[in-house]
């Protein structure tokens, strides 16, 4: 399953534009501009599976880095500062990754 099934594909062209730049992801504006932060809890979830590579129940530094290309395949990569800044904003209980329940809170604040 992809991402770009349950959101609409212009939206995920703007988003990723407007973090095309080394440096300029910020994961509240990329949630709102995809239109995941709009979604419901189960759409969140769907997409937290998507995004859990490994299927371990966490996202892990690792997929965080890859995190744009579940969006488009020809993605960047994040640079490994705004994956560190991005698993911070996450990782709630301090356990170096980000659980269900904390991405949906990251998803939705």
């Amino acid at each position: 399953m992809s991402l770009a099934a349950s959101l609409v594909p212009a939206d995920i062209t703007a988003a990723l534009a407007a973090c095309q730049a080394e440096g300029s992801f910020d994961h509240k504006v990329f949630f709102a501009k995809v239109g995941l932060s709009a979604k419901s809890a189960e759409d969140i979830k769907k997409a937290f599976a998507v995004i859990d590579q490994d299927k371990s129940d966490f996202i892990e530094e690792d997929e965080l880095k890859l995190f744009l290309q579940n969006f488009s395949a020809g993605a960047r990569a994040l640079s490994d500062a705004e994956t560190k800044k991005f698993l911070q904003a996450g990782d709630s209980d301090g356990d170096g990754k980000i659980g269900v329940d904390e991405f949906a809170q990251m998803v939705k604040h």
